[in-house]
């Protein structure tokens, strides 16, 4: 009995360590986001991690081809299945390389400074690539042969091309002219959308495959066919077009994920879906997954310890401006403007917090965080604290944008991928739909002094022009402003409530260009204000300069004195009050009483023919902010709209001040790319390229001043 237990207990052991084994020795997981497939019979060559990768049609591990730090992107075999062509970063710049598909050391093959995209292979043997080497402004691609022995690249007669498959008998192709492979849109309707078309390179024809007003890419010649992909029912589909019986159909059938990048093989097409690869088989008319494992070690992936204090990619400025608000590689950070150590508020390594904003009254920090799987609002306290969800929708409203505390720090607006305008109570936590945009905005909104109205501009056409409106919280309600006949944008109130400041397109001065014989309009925007009130007076009327007599001079003396005494007599009195309050309570502050906030009268009949000019020049402005008697803006120059310019890209905005009762244009600061404003307009923060600094509000400041420390974070 004793033995039989053992045996049995014996064996129960040598189940389980072979179970063990058997979870130990069980396929790894298939990998995801392996991007540019080909393939060619049992192999598929792909892309992951910018390196190149060789693996069995039959799936299972992969093999590394190349390892360079640099990008090894659009790989592409021979017709013999010896060679791989890819286009390479090995010597800083994108040229075509070849390898052989066994390894060993790739060589280039082109030498030129234009970027040089690998295609594929001509029937003959040749490696086809597009470049732009050989265009004019605008830029734009045309087709290239070259041996892979190497020598001078022939450039093909076809006028411009995007993607390319070579005919069989190699003397047509099947090609966009232009096309949307890198851009990030769906269901792309635009004047970008070209058609699949056969050029023929002896007879130099023309002509286009039937299309729909849907995108058709990525031409694939086999045989009497043309296969491509097509977003016709939303999703980017494989099509099979008969060149004989001249008919369309549909071969996939994906509901979720487009296709992505498919490739053209002797007997099948390899592409990519949902980051997994696919193969469809050709003769068979079948598909089915190739479920490759690549046994990277995922550096990118690592956990590890980062400064990300030259990865800054938002900024804000506290109230009182004595801390700056970053966000950098998805945390959220308050830096000291001089004394002090950074503070990560978030602290949360795998989830993406972005586009902080802090409270008027400087308790809260709101920003979007995707911790639940999509892009919601959270705010925490500016010291560190639980942060509250305060949206629940993010399914709905995918992306959100330009988030804008109200005055009195109980809501915040914002605007979402869906052209939506929205604001949210912090304590009741449900978004109220504003506005909604029929054409591309993200419309950024600007909150009136109580906190009961929001201006805004969107477009209401397909002019691109952009149209002031008015919100109102207590009626739920929109107000055009705007009368339509120019492009009026970034309203902002003024803090009294009395004025809405805007910028608009209403200046047409022609120069004329110096090499052809058509005019540019550059300096077309002004600042102007609407008056709100009918009985307000106009914030720019005419002034007139009077001679004064001895007895008005006398009198304005006189009245003078009694100001500057009357000022005097209060200053002592509340010196009297301040030192007996400090006598009974001793080192207690007393409470300071917030000023009474009073309501924004609106007078919407005849308000857009309210309209002043604010006398500044015509400019290239932006970022228009308004404070107390104050405006903020930014001027670009000219050269700012010039392409092509040699060097590295600088800032070149240059901020102003205006006095609005001097009527005074002065410039504070030039070079930078941006700025925010403290709540009152004494201190600002700006951003140049890698410097950040908070300064005063004052003329005389150059980049470099009020540097913010951000080595700690």
């Amino acid at each position: 009995m004793k033995t039989a237990q053992s045996l049995t207990f014996l064996a129960a052991i040598i189940l389980v360590l072979s179970m063990s084994g058997s979870a130990m020795l069980a396929a790894p997981p298939e990998t995801r986001l392996m991007r540019f497939p080909d393939i060619w019979h049992d192999q598929v060559v792909f892309v992951y991690a910018e390196d190149l990768w060789v693996a069995s049609t039959q799936g299972g591990p992969a093999r590394r081809l190349t390892a360079h730090p640099g990008d090894e992107l659009f790989p592409k075999f021979s017709p013999d299945g010896k060679w791989i062509a890819f286009t390479g970063e090995y010597d800083g710049n994108s040229d075509v390389f070849v390898v052989p598909a066994a390894g060993g050391e790739p060589k280039r093959l082109t030498y030129h400074p234009g970027n040089d995209m690998v295609l594929g292979w001509s029937p003959d043997g040749r490696i086809l690539f597009r470049s732009n080497r050989a265009s004019d402004l605008p830029d734009y691609t045309r087709l290239f042969l070259i041996s892979p022995e190497g020598g001078i690249p022939e450039m093909l007669s076809v006028p411009r091309a995007s993607l390319v498959s070579f005919a069989p008998d190699g003397k047509r192709i099947a090609y966009n002219f232009t096309s949307q492979e890198f851009r990030t849109w769906k269901r792309y309707r635009g004047g970008w959308k070209s058609p699949i078309a056969i050029f023929d390179l002896k007879k130099h024809t023309y002509d286009p495959l039937p299309t729909t007003e849907a995108m058709d890419m990525f031409p694939m010649w086999y045989g009497n066919a043309i296969y491509f992909i097509s977003d016709r029912d939303g999703v980017m589909n494989l099509y099979r077009y008969d060149l004989a019986a001249k008919q369309t159909s549909q071969v996939t059938h994906y509901t979720e994920f487009d296709i992505k990048w498919p490739s053209l093989g002797p007997d099948a097409i390899i592409y990519e879906n949902g980051g997994l690869l696919y193969q469809y088989d050709l003769k068979k008319g079948e598909t089915r997954n190739v479920p490759i494992y690549v046994g990277s070690d995922e550096v990118a992936a690592r956990p590890e310890f980062m400064n990300v204090g030259g990865r800054i990619d938002w900024f804000d400025i506290s109230p009182n401006g004595v801390r700056a608000l970053f966000s950098a590689r998805g945390e959220v950070f308050t830096v000291p403007a001089e004394h002090g150590s950074p503070r990560n508020l978030t602290n949360s390594p795998g989830v993406h917090e972005l586009h902080p904003v802090w409270s008027p009254d400087g308790k809260w920090i709101a920003y979007f965080s995707d911790r639940s799987g999509e892009y919601e609002i959270y705010i925490q306290p500016q010291k560190g604290g639980d942060e509250v969800r305060i949206t629940s929708d993010g399914a709905a409203t995918r992306y959100r944008y330009n988030l804008a505390w109200s005055p009195d720090s109980k809501k915040l607006a914002y605007s979402d991928k869906k052209l939506r305008l929205w604001y949210v109570d912090t304590e009741k936590k449900q978004p109220v739909l504003v506005d909604t945009a029929e054409y591309s905005t993200r419309m950024p909104a600007s909150w009136s002094p109580d906190s009961r109205w929001l201006a805004y501009a969107k477009p209401v056409n397909g002019s691109g022009k952009d149209l002031i409106f008015l919100y109102s919280l207590d009626q739920q309600k929109v107000h055009q402003v705007s009368e339509g006949f120019y492009d009026d944008s970034s309203p902002v109130f003024d803090p009294d409530g009395k004025y809405l400041y805007f910028l608009s397109d209403r200046f047409f001065y022609p120069v004329s260009g110096a090499n052809d014989l058509r005019f540019n309009y550059y300096n077309t925007k002004g600042i102007f204000a609407l008056t709100l009130k009918a009985d307000e007076a106009a914030p720019f009327g005419p002034q007139n300069d009077e001679e004064k007599d001895v007895d008005e001079k006398k009198a304005d003396e006189k009245k003078a004195e009694a100001d500057k005494k009357a000022d005097g007599d209060k200053k002592a009195d509340s010196d009297k009050k301040t030192e007996a309050k400090s006598a009974t309570e001793g080192d207690k502050k007393a409470e300071e009483k917030k000023p009474e906030v009073k309501p924004v009268q609106i007078d919407l009949a005849g308000l857009a023919s309210r309209v002043s000019e604010v006398p500044v020049p015509p400019g290239i402005y932006a970022r228009l902010s308004a404070r107390k008697d104050k405006l903020f803006f930014m001027n670009a120059p000219i050269e700012a709209a010039e392409l092509g310019r040699p060097g590295p890209h600088q800032p070149v905005g240059t901020l102003h001040m205006y006095d609005v009762k001097k009527r005074e244009d002065k410039v504070l600061l030039e070079g930078i790319g941006g700025y925010e404003l403290d709540s009152e307009g004494k201190k600002l923060i700006y951003g140049a390229r890698e410097t950040i600094g908070i300064i005063e509000a004052a003329p005389g400041k150059k980049v470099g001043d009020g540097k913010v420390d951000t080595a700690a974070m």
